[in-house]
């Protein structure tokens, strides 16, 4: 399992809009292969900051069978335009303890 962390800044403004849009985006990511789980999350102390986490079965459904999908162009249409900057996307793995 991998876990897909982006930190998101949406435009002042459209937090209520970001959030409607991402519960109707959340259908499509959540068909995917590999899929596992995601959440998002509001940031208590920045207006419009989000962190998003993704788990997926492994590092390829996210960045090939996703990332490269007609699903993909849908998911950046209904969202892309709400983030400034635009977010940085990265993967972790579990430390095994």
């Amino acid at each position: 399992m991998i876990l897909e962390a982006v930190m998101l800044q949406v435009k002042e403004g459209m937090e209520t809009k970001y959030e409607d849009a991402f519960r109707n985006a959340s259908k499509i990511i959540s068909s995917m292969n590999g899929y596992i789980s995601h959440e998002l999350q509001r940031c208590m102390e920045v207006k419009g900051k989000y962190i998003l986490l993704v788990q997926w079965e492994r590092l390829e459904d996210h960045t090939v069978g996703f990332r490269q999908s007609n699903e993909y162009q849908e998911w950046k249409r209904q969202l892309h335009h709400f983030y400034d900057p635009f977010p940085i996307v990265e993967h972790f793995e579990r430390v095994k303890l």
